[in-house]
C-alpha cells in the first residue's frame, strides 16, 4: 500500500526486482471512524513474471501463509505458477470483498469462522464486511519474512481491538446526572415503563440520588398505574401531566431534585409541533438528555425505522431491553456502527431494580464475540 504509484513502484522494485509485473492496482480508503475522515491510498498487487524469474536466482525465503482453502503452505515449496495462481485467487477475493459481492466461503480460515460468529449474532452484512476486510488487510500487511496464520483466538483478539478503536468515540455507560431531566422515549411494547422504574430504583438505591417522575404517556392508563405503584414503593413523587402548563408546574415542583425521569409518549415525539412546544419548557441542549428504548427481540430494520421516527429530538443513547428473551445481540453493534448511537443500558428481566446492566463498549464486544453459537 502506498500514497502514490511512484512510491508503490519503488517498493515493488526493492522487494521483487526489476522484472516484477503489476497484477492490479486500485484506490482504497483507510483509517477514519465509522466510514468518515478516511484517507485515500493506492493498493498494488505485484508478482515476478515466471519467465523472467527463471533467469534470476533469488535466495529462498521460508514464508508461511494460507492457501485460499485455508490450508497452511510454504512459499518456497511451490512452483512460481502455483504462487501466481494463489495471488490471483487472493486478488479476486479482495476485489469481491470491496464490491460487496462476497461469498463467505471464500474467506480463509479462521476469518470464515469469525464472520460466521458475527452472522449468527445477526450483525448486518455491511458491518461484517467492513470488519473482515480490515482484519484481512491487517493480516496481509504484517511485516517480516515469516507470515504465519492467526489462530481463531488471535483473530478474536484482533477483532476486539479493531471494534474498540472503531467504537471509541461513542458514549458508553449510563446516566451521568449532569442534566436534571432525562426523557425516556420509545415505541409501545418494548418495556419502557419497567425500564423507567429500574432507572429510578437504580438512581435512588445505588446512586443515592433524589429522584422524581413525570409521565406524559397518558394514552396508556395501565402504564400510568404501573408507574404510580413503582413510585409508591420507592417513595418518590410522580406527576401525571396532560398539558404544557402541567409540565411547567411539575418542572418547578422538582427544581431541587437531582434527577427527573420523564416517561414520554412515543407518539408525541413524532409530532413536530409537540416537540417545538416542549422545547419552550425544557432546553434539550442544556437541561435534558433523551434515551431511546428498543427491544433486542425486534428486527434491526424495524429499529432503523423507529430511530428515524424519533429524529425530531437529539437521541443521546439507546437502552436495549429483553436480553433474556433472545440469544442474538448483533443489533447493538449494528446500531452503533450504522446509526452512531452508543448503548447506555441493557435490561435482562422483569425484576426491579436488579435486571439492568450499565453497558460499556467492552461488554458489548465481548457479549457478541463470546456469545454461544460458535462451535
Amino acid at each position: 500500500m502506498a500514497s502514490s504509484m511512484g512510491e508503490a513502484m519503488e517498493k515493488i522494485r526493492v522487494e521483487l526486482g526489476e522484472h516484477a509485473v503489476i497484477l492490479n492496482s486500485k484506490e482504497i480508503e483507510t483509517g477514519g471512524f465509522l466510514g468518515f475522515f478516511t484517507k485515500k491510498k493506492l493498493e498494488v498487487i505485484a508478482a515476478i513474471d515466471p519467465i523472467e524469474r527463471a533467469k534470476v536466482t533469488l535466495p529462498p525465503k521460508k514464508r508461511k501463509g494460507w492457501n485460499v482453502d485455508g490450508r497452511p503452505s510454504s512459499v518456497n515449496e511451490k512452483s512460481t505458477e502455483s504462487l501466481l495462481v494463489e495471488i490471483q485467487e487472493l486478488k479476486k477475493m479482495m476485489q469481491t470483498i470491496n464490491t460487496k459481492e462476497t461469498s463467505m466461503q471464500s474467506y480463509p480460515e479462521p476469518f470464515h469462522s469469525f464472520d460466521e460468529q458475527l452472522k449468527q449474532q445477526e450483525v448486518c452484512e455491511a458491518v461484517r464486511l467492513q470488519l473482515v476486510k480490515h482484519l484481512l488487510q491487517a493480516w496481509l500487511q504484517e511485516e517480516g519474512d515469516e507470515q504465519t496464520p492467526w489462530s481463531y483466538e488471535e483473530l478474536l483478539t484482533k477483532g476486539e481491538q479493531l471494534l474498540k478503536r472503531k467504537l471509541s468515540l461513542l458514549p458508553e455507560g449510563g446516566i451521568t446526572f449532569q442534566k436534571k431531566f432525562v426523557n425516556i422515549v420509545g415505541p409501545t411494547g418494548v418495556g419502557k415503563t419497567t425500564t423507567i422504574a429500574k432507572l429510578a430504583a437504580h438512581s435512588v438505591l445505588k446512586k443515592k440520588k433524589k429522584v422524581a417522575l413525570i409521565t406524559t404517556d397518558t394514552y396508556r392508563i395501565a402504564a400510568v398505574e404501573q408507574l404510580k405503584t413503582y413510585a409508591k414503593i420507592l417513595n418518590i413523587p410522580l406527576e401525571v401531566v396532560y398539558s404544557m402548563e402541567d409540565f411547567q408546574k411539575a418542572k418547578n415542583q422538582f427544581i431541587h431534585y437531582d434527577l427527573v425521569l420523564v416517561d414520554s409518549a412515543g407518539r408525541n415525539f413524532r409530532n413536530a409541533l409537540y416537540v417545538k412546544e416542549l422545547e419552550k419548557v425544557i432546553d434539550f441542549k442544556h437541561e435534558a438528555e433523551n434515551y431511546l428504548v428498543l427491544s433486542l427481540t425486534g428486527k434491526y430494520r424495524d429499529m432503523k425505522a423507529i430511530i428515524e421516527q424519533f429524529s425530531l429530538v437529539p437521541i443521546k443513547q439507546i437502552i436495549f431491553t429483553k436480553q433474556d428473551e433472545t440469544d442474538t445481540y448483533g443489533a447493538m453493534l449494528n446500531m452503533m456502527f450504522e446509526q452512531g448511537k452508543g448503548v447506555a443500558y441493557v435490561t435482562n428481566g422483569q425484576n426491579v431494580p436488579d435486571d439492568i446492566v450499565e453497558s460499556s463498549n467492552d461488554w458489548i464486544i465481548q457479549t457478541i464475540l463470546g456469545a454461544k453459537g460458535h462451535a
